[in-house]
């Protein structure tokens, strides 16, 4: 792995009119690294990996993506990525096959094409044309044309919307297959356990701003990835949250035998990021009352 990361981010700002869409943000990707980018419609997201893909300039920051600035990128630069774009409506008359060769044509190393079918679950609707295919197929087509070139960066926006769960832990394999191989992989992602199991790292952030960054086992407060051990007796429903459940447990057979309605919860990343954010939009209402009421009085 180079010393240089893969992504480099510095004060990343981006206004709409009045509107921040990114507020001073900056990470770090590592090459080989695969990091998700988390957070609610409108948190800053899709702009932020926008400019990251050269679609989008900033307003404010420094940006360096495998070596270059986007802003000012050459098309050799491009052919080193891959996209998957959340929407593309690709609609073509053409079949799934025939547009995965065209595309591998384009590429000095593509992946094997019947590999690429088989993993984003096509082998079906190889010969079919892609006018053809219902949204959800359409979107493994999508994701197919995003790794046939076998970047060194590839964008995932939302890749498995519309997967069945079959070809949905497929597709997690073909990236980890290409994690294996070094590729450094950007997720965008709704479905948290998609991203638990996927990413090295993850980061959140929710009206622009970065809210927490690190490996996916350590995002969040140390208080929201306490296990919870509920059960319920004679006097009610109880909870207690607790780094030692199975001693609690054991305390609790001992004490009045088997417990009803026994469970043992531990957080998972969904938990915390939900944590996270309705932490931070209380904050964010909290500052607009403040405001609205210093308006008032002033």
């Amino acid at each position: 792995m180079s010393e240089q990361p893969a992504v480099s981010v510095r004060g990343l700002r981006k206004q709409y009119g009045t509107f921040t869409a990114v507020d001073g943000i900056g990470f770090e990707i590592a090459r080989g690294e695969t990091f998700a980018l988390l957070g609610p419609n409108g948190a800053g997201k899709s702009t932020t990996v926008e400019i990251l893909e050269g679609y989008r300039d900033r307003d404010a920051g420094e940006v360096s993506v495998l070596g270059v600035d986007p802003q000012h990128a050459t098309l050799a630069w491009k052919a080193r990525i891959g996209i998957v774009l959340q929407q593309t409506g690709e609609s073509g008359t053409v079949t799934v096959r025939e547009q995965l060769s065209h595309f591998a044509s384009l590429y000095p190393h593509p992946r094997d094409i019947d590999e690429v079918i088989a993993a984003v679950g096509l082998e079906a609707k190889a010969k079919t044309r892609i006018k053809a295919l219902s949204g959800g197929q359409r979107r493994r087509v999508d994701v197919a044309l995003g790794v046939i070139g076998r970047p060194e960066l590839l964008f995932l926006d939302e890749p498995t919307t519309g997967f069945d769960p079959e070809a949905r832990h497929q597709f997690w394999e073909l990236i980890r297959s290409l994690s294996r191989e070094g590729t450094t992989i950007v997720l965008t992602t709704h479905y948290l356990d998609e991203a638990a199991q996927l990413s090295d790292r993850a980061a959140v952030i929710a009206g622009g701003r970065m809210l927490d960054i690190g490996p996916v086992d350590t995002i969040g407060s140390e208080q929201a990835r306490v296990p919870l051990v509920r059960w319920r007796d004679d006097s009610g429903l109880h909870e207690e949250r607790t780094h030692e459940p199975a001693r609690l447990v054991a305390q609790l057979v001992a004490a009045q035998g088997e417990p009803v309605e026994l469970e043992v919860i531990r957080p998972s990343l969904e938990d915390v990021y939900l944590e996270l954010v309705g932490s931070a939009e209380a904050e964010e209402a909290t500052a607009g009352a403040a405001g609205a009421a210093a308006e008032v009085t002033a």
